[in-house]
């Protein structure tokens, strides 16, 4: 019996190959390969023309063996699955850190931790598998979270909820101010009564919108007792809405702490005949595609949710590199975007 022959493959392109084409020695590919700022710019240059001429790929798992580093980071979600995928700011967010690790060596790994495998989350981050991480969506409970930051350098999305002083390295907004400029302009449309659907107050933006609502409606000397606690999802906003409204039938509008559970907002008003914004003028915060999903389109105060994922990814990857200039405390402007809701 015959055998049938396969045709040869080229060798795989080598350090050594490299160095030849290159006319200089192994260990100074090997340099200019990882980066190192010892090596002319001339040989720097001849390195590179060779690498690309022979379509060298380094290998990666042999450059972490020398340098300790895996060159990946992770994404942290202290979040349930479904709410993760299902929120639009997360997309963007998302969007902004994958630009930015695209202009440089390192993946992403995503760690979508809900309460029950948190234990094997962090067990796989402080087994080396990745050399930084960022955290978005972390709650007052996350103890683990605050924790990784004495194992690697940690980028929090959002002000964490252990913040006390400039240890922390953050990217948020200005929630509070945000808040205020959104019930202000209820204010200034004429609205006396206004209530509002909280994010969750075990999360700093959740609090810190409600705060922002309360010192607005408390400067104009109006109430601020009607409160309702969501939970950053449309099904929790509609249960919040339904229970405000039979506390409080009287108000004339309504300041919800994200657009989905805006989105979930209105149609429970749309079911009870409430019309938007004759009867209730609605206010919601991010900005995002769930703002322009309804038949209503949502005045909306506008995080720049896509720049806070790009901001994070730089700032993790500054730390990795060692700067020792990367601030602690980086807050983005927030703005009002009017459309048709109020």
């Amino acid at each position: 019996m015959t055998l049938g022959t396969r045709s040869a493959r080229p060798p795989q392109p080598t350090l050594e190959m490299v160095a030849a084409a290159a006319g200089v020695s192994r260990a100074t590919v090997s340099r200019v390969v990882n980066g190192s700022p010892k090596v002319r710019p001339e040989v720097v240059e001849s390195v590179q023309a060779a690498i690309e001429q022979l379509n060298y790929v380094p290998n990666r798992a042999a450059r972490s063996l020398a340098s300790h580093q895996t060159q990946s980071v992770a994404l942290v979600v202290p979040e349930d699955m479904t709410k993760f995928f299902g929120d639009p700011y997360f997309a963007a967010v998302v969007q902004g850190i994958t630009q930015r690790l695209d202009e440089s060596d390192y993946t992403l790994n995503l760690l979508v931790a809900s309460s029950d495998p948190r234990h094997k989350t962090m067990r796989y981050l402080r087994s080396g598998n990745v050399d930084g991480a960022l955290v978005i969506s972390h709650h007052t409970g996350d103890d683990f979270v605050a924790n990784l930051e004495s194992t690697m350098p940690v980028v929090f999305g959002g002000r964490p909820t252990n913040h006390s002083g400039a240890d922390n390295y953050f990217v948020d907004v200005d929630n509070v101010a945000g808040a205020i400029s959104g019930v202000q302009h209820l204010i200034d449309i004429g609205r006396h009564r206004v209530g509002t659907i909280t994010g969750p107050v075990d999360m700093p933006a959740g609090i810190d919108r409600l705060n922002g609502f309360r010192h607005a409606l408390g400067q104009a000397g109006l109430p601020a007792d009607a409160v309702e606690h969501g939970d950053f999802t449309a099904a929790g906003a509609a249960a919040a809405t339904r229970r405000l409204l039979e506390r409080s039938p009287d108000i004339d509008a309504l300041f919800v702490a994200s657009d989905l559970m805006a989105v979930g907002s209105m149609a429970v008003l749309a079911e009870l005949g409430r019309a938007v914004p004759r009867d209730i003028a609605v206010v919601a915060f991010d900005d995002s595609p769930a703002a322009l999903s309804g038949p209503i389109s949502l005045t909306t105060v506008s995080q720049p949710s896509k720049e806070m994922g790009f901001a994070m990814a730089d700032l993790l990857l500054r730390l990795l590199a060692g700067d020792d200039a990367v601030p602690h405390h980086n807050i983005m402007p927030t703005r009002l975007v009017l459309r048709d809701s109020a």
